[in-house]
């Protein structure tokens, strides 16, 4: 049941669900009223804050910029309203709620299976939700409310984001065992580009530190391949001669198993990848998250123990406690 209608008046609601559905009448049938009803509520809540809040196109609608601007306040309230539920269930001892995760893809592979199933363990009846992106998608997911806790590498600094554990993970390069290349301890990106490469897209936090240093430094390789899947590069890795550059983070297995081999780069000015648990900034957690958050740093200074301390003090999580 959504308990939010008790608080709020149908406006906003129905805003929201039109926003989110591009249709007034999609919106309409998931919420059961008349398509005249909804389209009613957004032009009076369009005339009481005196901007337009769709573009209308034909049939279709589009949010314009003072909409999504509203849009991204009716989210933090929701989802502050959310919160707030949860904790009066907690008061009556109810142990349930919701946690939704953000999370780039190697940290997903290993790590958080094992946080994940961890806490499942001890809060059986906490509904966990995963959603994989890139880097900058786990900020955005964040910083608008659609994600609790996110897993990412090197976030830029925000207003509107704390970094509550960060971890300096060197970036290699991988390789099958049977490269010419793989017994060498160290490598350089010269000996390297010398066969076929294939590197992050544009995006991803390892393709950024790459390019600091290899942006007009190293000549390419005759075949050069790009991917948004460090998996999809791993197996490359793995099948051919080809080389990737990557942490040791989603490795594990492999390398434990032989099937491809980590070398550090002989780089001084290739920069660590930081992989760093991010929260808004803006809002608190409510408690299934909050005991989630607790867990994932707890676990992790467990796994990653060389953890290096964040430029700030970590926030309490619950909100109470902001």
């Amino acid at each position: 049941m959504d308990r939010s209608r008790f608080l709020y008046g149908p406006a906003m609601r129905y805003f929201a669900l039109a926003a989110e559905e591009g249709s007034i009448r999609a919106a309409a049938r998931k919420l059961n009223v008349a398509s005249s009803a909804v389209n009613r509520q957004i032009l009076s809540l369009e005339d009481q804050l005196g901007v337009q809040l769709f573009e209308r196109v034909g049939r279709t609608i589009r949010l314009s910029t003072a909409g999504e601007i509203i849009l991204a306040h009716i989210k933090r309230t929701l989802s502050d309203f959310e919160s707030t539920i949860e904790e009066l269930d907690a008061l009556k001892g109810v142990r349930r709620g919701s946690v939704t995760i953000a999370s780039v893809e190697s940290v997903s592979q290993t790590l958080l299976p094992e946080i994940i199933g961890a806490f499942r363990k001890s809060f059986n009846g906490i509904h966990v939700s995963l959603h994989i992106s890139s880097s900058r998608g786990v900020i955005e997911a964040i910083e608008n409310a659609e994600a609790d806790v996110g897993f990412t590498f090197d976030p830029p600094s925000s207003g509107s984001i704390d970094v509550a554990f960060r971890r300096a993970l060197k970036i290699g390069a991988i390789l099958s065992p049977n490269h010419p290349l793989a017994a060498n301890p160290r490598l350089t990106f010269n000996e390297c580009f010398q066969y076929p490469v294939a590197l992050p897209s544009k995006g991803l936090s390892l393709r950024t530190q790459l390019d600091a240093v290899l942006e007009n430094a190293i000549p390419r390789s005759k075949t050069c391949i790009e991917a948004n899947s460090l998996t999809f590069m791993r197996m490359l890795t793995r099948d051919g001669q080809t080389i990737s550059f990557q942490t040791t983070i989603g490795l594990e297995e492999d390398i434990a198993a032989g099937r491809i081999v980590f070398r550090e780069l002989d780089e001084p000015h290739l920069n660590d990848d930081r992989l760093s648990i991010i929260t808004s900034s803006m809002r608190g957690l409510p408690l299934a998250p909050a005991m989630f958050f607790d867990h994932a740093v707890a676990t992790l200074k467990k796994l990653l123990p060389e953890a290096e301390s964040s430029d700030q003090t970590p926030r309490k999580p619950l909100k109470n406690h902001r």
